[in-house]
């Protein structure tokens, strides 16, 4: 086996929810998913098309019908994109991959702003990058980028920057200043930007087209830049395992190959669901967007009562990241939360080394008051550490 998989990492999430997994006393925070089942008209959509018999293979880069619809989409959210850039992928992870499979190669140099969900290291450490990070800085529980640092780590022997915003955990998200001194500094030093964006929906502030700052918006086509999108989080559609790439225009015959040797394409009935999901986001997104935000308001103003927590509202994505007091090891401390306390989390040292003893609340909960027992079950366990 190759030396760069022999050393992968396995998932701290995945861990903990093992010890956790089967037990009805579990209250389950650890995946990034809602326990919302995905809406009616997206899985009527695929049950049709199974029932038409469409079981084939598609195109590698995906339905032509389901890449205009991407381009529409995106069109109305950002400056005009052509479907002839989009490339339709199996779940957002497999386009992160493809996108490092077709510009990192053994040996070159790759930045990554963490912490971030540990799959967007751990991808060009499998193709033999040497991966180097810049980190997050954490101002009394919100997190914030250290721009000269990122400018300094970036340099013209750097392939690849990894920039995840809004961010999974801690719910950073790049400015529009940010965006553009960041693009300015890699179209000098000629390296790519992998931008991943799949939470840009699910923001809280108000902007004109209910989105997070986006690199499509101040970017050309022929910038090195990629950006990657997901059903997942937006539409409710983790389990159906379907994403899509923004891409240079001559960077999109090489993916249809990379996608053919990968996994030959994704599966008809899931992009005839997720044409559905686009025709039907007016009635969808938002109303996932408002309950996030009910659910957030929840829990981190309960969160921040418990003494000894440190935590800031998100201003994106579906995650409280906040610090325990008292308490080293986030691994440690997540697994003791799930033995002793019924209350599943993510460790923070999942996600990067900085984060150690934080921990990630997924808080999109169909019951916020869910979230509500979870903080309870946190303060009794918090009380008995203090006899």
């Amino acid at each position: 086996m190759r030396e760069a998989i022999h050393h992968l990492e396995a998932s701290k999430i995945r861990e903990v929810a093992n010890a956790g997994m089967g037990r009805d006393d579990v209250l389950a925070f650890w995946f990034g998913e809602s326990d919302e089942v995905t809406p009616e008209v997206i899985r009527q959509a695929a049950i049709e098309s199974l029932q038409r018999g469409e079981t084939f293979y598609a195109h590698n880069l995906g339905l032509p019908e389901l890449r205009e619809a991407i381009a529409r989409y995106t069109s109305r959210l950002h400056p005009a994109v052509d479907a002839s850039r989009i490339a339709v992928t199996s779940g957002g992870v497999s386009a992160l991959m493809l996108a490092v499979q077709a510009l990192v190669d053994a040996g070159d140099d790759v930045v990554a702003v963490t912490p971030v969900w540990p799959n967007l290291t751990a991808q060009p450490a499998i193709m033999g990058a040497q991966v180097r990070t810049v980190p997050l800085v954490p101002v009394n529980g919100q997190w914030t980028l250290d721009l000269p640092a990122l400018r300094a780590a970036v340099t013209p022997k750097t392939k690849l920057l990894i920039v995840n915003a809004p961010n999974n955990p801690t719910g950073w998200t790049m400015t529009r200043d940010e965006q553009q001194a960041v693009l300015d500094h890699c179209r000098e030093t000629g390296t790519w930007i992998l931008a991943d964006e799949v939470y840009e929906r699910l923001y809280f502030e108000p902007t004109p087209n209910g989105c997070a700052p986006s690199f499509l918006d101040i970017s050309t086509p022929d910038d090195r830049l990629v950006v990657t999108h997901s059903f997942s989080k937006s539409f409710l559609m983790t389990g159906w395992r379907l994403g899509w790439l923004v891409l240079p225009p001559a960077m999109v015959d090489g993916i249809g190959k990379l996608i053919e040797f990968n996994t030959s394409c994704a599966s008809v009935f899931t992009q005839r669901a997720a044409i559905a999901a686009l025709e039907h986001t007016a009635d969808i997104t938002p109303r996932v967007v408002a309950h996030l935000k009910q659910c957030r308001d929840t829990l981190v103003p309960l969160l921040a009562a418990v003494p000894g927590v440190q935590v800031a509202p998100a201003k994106g994505g579906m995650y409280a990241f906040f610090r325990l007091e008292g308490f080293g090891d986030s691994l440690e401390l997540a697994k003791r939360l799930v033995a002793e306390a019924g209350l599943g989390l993510a460790p923070g040292n999942a996600f990067a080394p900085e984060a150690q003893g934080w921990l990630r609340w997924c808080f999109a909960s169909k019951d916020p008051q869910r979230l509500v027992q979870g903080v309870e079950r946190l303060r009794g366990w918090l009380a008995k550490q203090a006899r």
